[in-house]
């Protein structure tokens, strides 16, 4: 036969780690994200998609603005390995689950404001019922607020439980709702002092306003503030609420804040109240087959009962 009819292109044969890169992205919904929750820098990230891209002969993501979405080849590729991705992450949870019972390690994962007023406080009362029981608390930032990416896979990959103020889309766990978390819209008094403006729930004309991220889910106080970002002048955004309440306090402007931890600093002040702003979900997150071991259950029912005993502050309707 002719060399010619008989010579192949070679192709680039896909790595199977490009594959924990793009459902890295997919969840994440941004190179930088996805970096952090690799530890890696963002040019690996994109070189690894591209790589990937190339092996595939398709394109995975349509780049925009706001991040990185999935084509329609892109949501193929997430639907078929979704059941790999969750075997694999349960291989490696049960192999680690028999160790982490044993020495009494569990491992939540939550945003930094949750871990601050609502978990640590109580850590005392924790320890008693459980002396045997160390709570690693394992700060996530794809948990500090509702979710960047519109699809979250692996909730659960480096923790035994998680709290999260949006409820999941899909993945073996067991999910419940623990409560809602109320927002205020808050500014600190120097502020105020500076800008004499009518404030009202149609219109922040006049003022700044530290806002949250765009590619945030349009839910509650985020629906809320992103109206309200068009009648005044945005001059921050921030997904980290810990971060959103001290640049209020500093006067640079007003965001919506939970109101458990906005109320107890004394810089601050309500302008508007969680009637007006909203509340988001509080969720527990729980692999199904590490639901039932004592201490998981341990820390489920203290989660269970911090929330319930802190209901009317986190509604709104305690001052601190």
């Amino acid at each position: 036969m002719d060399d010619e009819t008989t010579k192949q292109v070679p192709m680039r044969v896909a790595d199977w780690d490009d594959y924990r890169f793009f459902l890295a992205v997919s969840a994440a919904g941004s190179l930088s994200a996805a970096a952090r929750a690799l530890r890696v820098n963002t040019t690996t990230v994109l070189r690894r998609i591209g790589h990937l891209e190339q092996s595939l002969d398709v394109r995975l993501f349509e780049r925009l603005r706001s991040g990185y979405a999935l084509t329609n080849e892109g949501a193929r590729l997430l639907q078929a390995l979704d059941p790999v991705d969750e075997r694999l992450s349960a291989l490696e949870r049960d192999f680690q689950s028999g160790k982490a019972d044993e020495k009494g390690v569990i491992r939540l994962g939550l945003s930094a404001m949750l871990g601050s007023v609502l978990v640590a406080p109580s850590l005392t009362r924790f320890h008693q019922q459980a002396p045997d029981t160390i709570l690693d608390m394992m700060i996530d930032h794809g948990l500090s607020g509702p979710g960047a990416a519109p699809r979250v896979l692996n909730h659960l990959r480096d923790v035994d439980l998680a709290l999260r103020l949006v409820r999941p889309t899909q993945g073996d766990m067991l999910v419940r709702k623990l409560g809602d978390l109320a927002y205020g819209l808050y500014a600190s008094k120097s502020y105020l002092e500076q800008h004499k403006e009518a404030l009202s729930s149609r219109d922040l004309s006049g003022h700044k306003i530290i806002g949250f991220l765009d590619n945030e889910m349009p839910v509650g106080p985020v629906w809320w503030l992103s109206r309200m970002e068009r009648t005044g002048e945005v001059v921050m955004r921030a997904s980290c609420a810990q971060t959103r309440q001290v640049a209020v306090a500093a006067g640079l402007g007003v965001a919506a804040l939970p109101v458990i931890a906005a109320e107890a600093d004394s810089r601050l002040v309500q302008v508007l109240p969680p009637s007006t702003i909203g509340m988001l979900e509080i969720w527990l997150l729980v692999r199904n087959d590490m639901a039932k071991m004592p201490k998981i259950r341990q820390v489920m029912d203290f989660l269970v009962n911090e929330v319930q005993s802190q209901n009317e502050a986190l509604q709104g309707m305690l001052k601190i």
